[in-house]
């Protein structure tokens, strides 16, 4: 079988966890941020780990893994210029450069069934590389 084949013939679903674990970072705060991983036998996306709400915006970039891709939500909390305190998610699409090109490709067609189901997101980041993932970046997304 062909790796467009197999590619094309691959349909993900989203385990409840998942979706259960995104609704306990939204509404009830209790995560800084959450990353998620296509698991290939299951063929579903699930949670791989979470942060606590007093995790750094640097734990979470170090949990990324260097040569894989992932899926990733992160509850950024900042003032605004006129000194109000703001937090928004992140949602974020990790496919470093050095990935293998079948996780790519699964994680890039399955990547707008799994945003679907994440209602509350206010903005979306794609990173290939680390310095895509500066907190500048998010930073700038928010003003």
């Amino acid at each position: 079988m062909s790796l467009k084949t197999t590619i094309a013939s691959y349909a993900m679903g989203v385990a409840e966890q998942s979706k259960t674990t995104y609704m306990e970072l939204q509404r009830k705060r209790v995560h800084r941020y959450v990353i998620f991983k296509i698991d290939e036998n299951k063929k579903e996306v699930v949670v791989e780990r979470t942060g606590g709400i007093s995790e750094s915006y640097d734990d979470f970039t170090a949990s990324l893994p260097d040569n894989d891709c992932r899926y990733a939500v992160f509850d950024y909390d900042f003032v605004t210029s006129e000194n109000c305190q703001k937090s928004k998610i992140f949602f974020i699409a990790w496919s470093p450069s050095v990935s293998r090109i079948r996780s790519k490709m699964i994680y890039a067609m399955s990547k707008e069934r799994f945003r679907r189901e994440l209602r509350g997101v206010h903005f979306d980041i794609q990173a290939t590389d680390p310095t895509e993932l500066e907190l500048d970046v998010l930073t700038e997304r928010t003003y």
